[in-house]
């Protein structure tokens, strides 16, 4: 009887820190990070180095230019060329001011994409980058510079028609807050302490163990996680603008990443030891 209730009790703790782990996590980084405008520049400035980002950024300026040029021939040449000159642009001092300008304005879209009522996309405004980008080619003298329009060209990073699927699991992981990581804690002490003052030396362990198997499940589910909602945001974003669209949600998502493997190494070194304490207890016994 008492070997049933046991096993019962392992499933339980089992299945609660496998979905108690990825609701803790997505919780809490709804709550303290997405939400957090220093905390969201911080993970979204370093892109004004990525490579996808750049080339993105470059291509948009270079079309939107292009589109009030008729060269004839000369079209595709001045057009790459126009390319060029902005690629290298997004490499100064001035592009990354300009970037970090434009996300602390996108950070207002991603706040009222999640509290909004109705669709309403998450998008970079690149008019403050493309202003900058225009002094600076006209004032080296560049060809046609000055005929680049300085209005709205955006980066969509999450669709209208997503927001809105999305909103109402945002919401009420942000009224979750930091709870579930903290029952997980205490489920995490609590559970094991009683089986062993309960259980006996023997019971301890095994507990442990099955605590760390519960553990590395969370952090299985929770990247699997991470990778649909990827897919999800992603299939819904123009293609040309996919590649920018995906370096923000990979910096957005990098914390949950780190998550897991840490969350990973503390299951598995949890249920080795857990398993290899059970083994010395019973060669004791």
């Amino acid at each position: 009887m008492r070997t049933s209730i046991s096993a019962a009790l392992s499933a339980v703790l089992l299945v609660l820190l496998a979905v108690l782990v990825p609701l803790s996590a997505l919780s809490a980084w709804v709550d303290l990070e997405l939400e957090d405008t220093d905390r969201y520049l911080a993970a979204v400035s370093p892109l004004a180095s990525d490579a996808e980002v750049r080339d993105t950024v470059a291509t948009l300026i270079t079309d939107e230019t292009m589109k009030n040029v008729d060269l004839g021939p000369l079209q595709d040449a001045v057009g790459q060329f126009l390319h060029e000159r902005a690629l290298s642009f997004t490499t100064t001092e001035a592009f990354r001011r300009a970037w970090d300008a434009a996300n602390r304005t996108a950070h207002q879209d991603v706040t009222a994409a999640l509290h909004g009522d109705d669709g309403q996309a998450v998008t970079i405004d690149l008019a403050p980058v493309i202003e900058e980008v225009k002094e600076e080619l006209v004032g080296d003298g560049v060809p046609f510079a000055d005929r680049i329009p300085v209005r709205e060209t955006s980066i969509t990073v999450l669709s209208a028609g997503r927001a809105d699927d999305l909103r109402s699991t945002f919401r009420w992981l942000r009224s979750c807050s930091v709870w579930p990581a903290v029952a997980t804690a205490v489920l995490l002490v609590l559970v094991p302490g009683l089986a062993l003052v309960r259980g006996g030396p023997r019971a301890g362990p095994t507990t442990a163990a099955v605590a760390g198997g519960g553990l590395v499940l969370g952090a299985v589910l929770l990247r699997l996680a991470v990778a649909v909602g990827r897919d999800r945001v992603l299939e819904e974003v123009p293609g040309t603008d996919r590649g920018g669209a995906a370096a923000v949600y990979d910096a957005l998502t990098g914390s949950l990443l780190t998550t897991v493997w840490a969350v990973l190494i503390a299951g598995a070194v949890l249920a080795v030891g857990g398993a290899a304490g059970r083994v010395v207890v019973s060669r004791r016994g």
